[in-house]
């Protein structure tokens, strides 16, 4: 009698052992599905089964994810926090999820996404961050999520969205964007041309409805004309030369420092203090994107300078060809009518001489 009870209850701690599950949660073990839906939950539940692929804790009250808050499930492939009280994000909590292909924090309260929160899920496929109150994205956004395919960033707060975030998302098919304060400026520019190309090769989105400025309130920036964005591309140029003279100035300058002339005066002498005595700006940080952007643009001007006058001196050529074989012409012309015309004067002259001599 006493073995047998031993022998149950050691059968009952390895089927636990086996399979784990948390009082709070259904789970499916042959599916490896976890299922902790409306539970009322404040944090990540324990004792998961290390082999969980799909964990449901949406309609809860979690109100953070700590450091490694999924330590027990590496192998998890979805994770739902829909509709939960989501504020705080630790950049390590999805630390160790490699495998991890659908991510859903719709509905929270989330202001801010670390770089380092999403730069540890690299083979996602479907990121859900709609109807919280997030402002703006981080760069890692585009280094991370080569595979990304579904993006939803509906009923936020951005204003902007810098293109270089979306043209790296090369297998980009589904992008939500509706329900945000864009402000259609300047900055907007390269978002407009890279939903037209979007669209073009067959991807699908919402809509970008401005909210500013008012001339372009309530209208999607697709179906806003390039004729409203005039004074950017007057801008876009007037910063473009400025960074030429600028450059310009700094070379300059650095090779007077390296290279001074002879016959400069010593400092303090006849023409006052040195450079250095004089009150400078403060220099402005390098951007390196704005840099490069600079060169390319000005390779494009000048490039575009070349081919005008390449095109120019082919239509001298011809044109100078084609005169020259005119006045060849012309002048042929001119001699063969002169021929006839001494001909002419010499039948004359012959016809007068036996009449002459007749009269005589």
């Amino acid at each position: 009698m006493t073995g047998g009870v031993v022998f149950a209850l050691s059968t009952l701690l390895l089927v636990q052992a086996v399979s784990p599950c948390p009082k709070e949660c259904s789970c499916d073990s042959h599916a490896k599905v976890v299922d902790c839906r409306g539970r009322g939950l404040y944090d990540i539940p324990h004792k998961l089964h290390p082999d969980t692929q799909e964990l449901y804790l949406q309609d809860n009250r979690i109100r953070g994810l700590g450091s490694m808050a999924f330590r027990e499930t590496p192998q998890l492939r979805v994770l739902d926090l829909a509709n939960n009280t989501i504020t705080m994000l630790s950049p390590s909590a999805l630390l160790g999820l490699r495998s991890l292909r659908s991510l859903s924090l719709a509905n929270n309260s989330i202001r801010e996404v670390d770089r380092r929160f999403l730069g540890s899920i690299r083979n996602l496929t479907q990121l859900d961050l709609s109807y919280n109150s997030i402002g703006g994205l981080p760069g890692a956004l585009a280094d991370s999520f080569h595979h990304l395919t579904h993006l939803s960033l509906h009923n936020n707060r951005l204003t902007k969205l810098d293109r270089s975030h979306l043209e790296a998302l090369g297998n980009m098919e589904v992008v939500h964007l509706r329900g945000n304060p864009w402000k259609c400026d300047c900055q907007m520019i390269g978002l407009k041309l890279w939903l037209e190309t979007f669209t073009f090769k067959g991807g699908v989105v919402d809509e970008v409805v401005c909210a500013q400025p008012h001339a372009m309130r309530e209208r999607d920036l697709r179906q806003v004309p390039y004729e409203l964005f005039h004074a950017c591309m007057t801008t876009s140029y007037s910063y473009l030369f400025a960074n030429i003279h600028h450059l310009d100035s700094q070379h300059r300058l650095l090779r007077g420092h390296l290279h001074p002339s002879p016959e400069a005066p010593p400092y303090g002498g006849e023409f006052g203090p040195p450079p250095e005595c004089e009150a400078k700006q403060k220099p402005r940080p390098v951007n390196l994107r704005h840099a490069i952007a600079t060169v390319v643009i000005t390779g494009v001007v000048c490039g575009i300078v070349c081919l005008m006058m390449l095109a120019a001196a082919v239509y001298g050529c011809a044109y100078a060809a084609i005169m020259a074989k005119y006045q060849r012409e012309l002048k042929m012309r001119e001699k063969e009518t002169g021929g006839g015309t001494d001909r002419e004067n010499a039948d004359r002259e012959e016809e007068k001489e036996p009449l002459e001599n007749a009269i005589a």
